[in-house]
């Protein structure tokens, strides 16, 4: 959920929250049940009109306010759970936004440290209605995920290299943030042994894995998706069809 993430628009008014139904998360992954490649290839060969997952567009934000969540995002990172009950608890209409007031209370009592001035900006970055009503989805979203490489100096050295390709992504939807957040915890944790096993698979050191390839990596590493999940996952990072996908750009949006 980056700031980083979000498509570009003229106008903030012509951008619409993301569903509260974005964020149902589960703290534990429930067991999938097995299915063939050949399920997979036919659920990836659905026209768009008939897919079962509504995509929900991220709004462009008003503000840059990257170095205001890069100040935060520490504390947000060690406890966005019990942050978004929070707001989920005052979102009685389950949009995804909740009044500034609240989100002002929320961010008092989690000790943001947030100054006026920052306040001001943040909240008007994630209005994105311009109805006095604070986006928490989409702002937990840019603090968790970096779904776009961040920019670095030439002395910095970068945790994952990146691609010679840039990659040019697909549909973020409801289900494919849901099932990035309910994973990143899995993934801070094994990403490293994870990275050497893609390599593993990868004779060829193209930096790209096959569909199955890629799903036997994660279960080795008990990171079991859904079909749901691993449909959104894919149509996000193989836009174009291409039954592969890049190991280092879905590592990497954990990472950064």
């Amino acid at each position: 959920m980056p700031s980083s993430t979000c498509s570009t628009s003229s106008s903030a008014s012509s951008t619409r929250p993301v569903t509260g139904t974005m964020l149902e998360l589960q703290v534990s992954s429930q067991p999938e049940r097995p299915k063939t490649s050949s399920s997979l290839g036919e659920q990836r060969k659905t026209p768009a009109s008939s897919r079962p997952q509504t995509t929900a567009t991220c709004s462009a934000p008003v503000l840059n306010c990257e170095p205001i969540e890069n100040k935060i995002r520490k504390k947000i990172k060690h406890s966005w759970r019990s942050i978004l009950k929070e707001c989920k608890e005052k979102d009685v209409h389950k949009k995804g936004e909740i009044p500034v007031s609240d989100f002002l209370d929320i961010a008092e009592k989690f000790e943001l440290d947030l100054s006026e001035d920052e306040v001001k900006q943040i909240t008007t970055k994630y209005d994105f209605r311009n109805n006095g009503k604070f986006a928490y989805c989409n702002f937990l979203q840019s603090c968790i995920l970096f779904l776009k490489p961040k920019e670095t100096s030439l002395l910095q050295r970068m945790i994952i290299q990146k691609p010679q390709i840039p990659l040019s992504p697909g549909p973020q939807t409801t289900t494919f943030f849901s099932a990035m957040l309910r994973i990143q915890p899995q993934i801070l944790h094994c990403w490293r042994p994870m990275r050497r096993t893609f390599k593993s698979y990868d004779e060829s050191r193209t930096g790209l894995l096959n569909i199955p390839d890629f799903r036997q990596v994660l279960r080795e590493y008990s990171i079991n998706l859904t079909e749901e999940e691993l449909f959104n996952i894919l149509e996000y990072y193989d836009k174009n069809l291409s039954s592969k996908i890049s190991y280092n750009d879905f590592l990497r949006a954990f990472l950064q």
